[in-house]
């Protein structure tokens, strides 16, 4: 691996550190402090993943660049909810579908041949949406209860 590699690998780390940091420190409840560590790892593994070895064909393939587009949705939409467990939680669930959505925009721009490869990027794919569901579930579940909380106090 060579310096540059590592040096990347390590902002990598720093940068999506300090993040879940910032939004776990929003939330009081653990089930927020989960769901932000869900998407924290999902997002860390996609960037790692695809600067690696690529998901679509390798890492020079220009089809991954399309990952970007599902970071963005994350990131935008945890913005514009104001990392409010409600917006958050329908933040996740448009990420894991912008993330389910690659492998198929990827196939109507590219159209290669259909083989055994383009079905293991869609179940990756799939998977990694399942990280995103899984976040937005803990983030609906953290609303709910802190929801909750707020009718029991008030």
């Amino acid at each position: 691996m060579a310096i540059s590699q590592v040096v990347l690998a390590g902002l990598l780390l720093l940068v999506l550190g300090l993040l879940y940091l910032l939004v776990a420190s929003r939330g009081r409840s653990s089930t927020y402090k989960w769901a932000a560590g869900v998407a924290t790892v999902a997002s860390l593994l996609l960037v790692w993943g695809n600067l690696a070895v690529g998901f679509i064909g390798s890492e020079d393939n220009p089809m991954n660049l399309l990952y970007g587009a599902v970071l963005a949705v994350g990131f935008l939409g945890a913005i514009l909810a104001k990392l409010q467990p409600p917006g958050m939680a329908k933040a996740m669930f448009a990420t894991a579908l912008a993330q389910f959505a690659v492998p198929f925009v990827a196939l109507l721009i590219k159209q290669p041949e259909l083989t055994m490869g383009v079905l293991w990027v869609i179940v990756l794919n799939t998977v990694f949406a399942g990280l995103w569901v899984a976040s937005g579930w803990l983030f609906r579940r953290a609303g709910v209860a802190s929801a909750g909380l707020g009718r029991l106090v008030g």
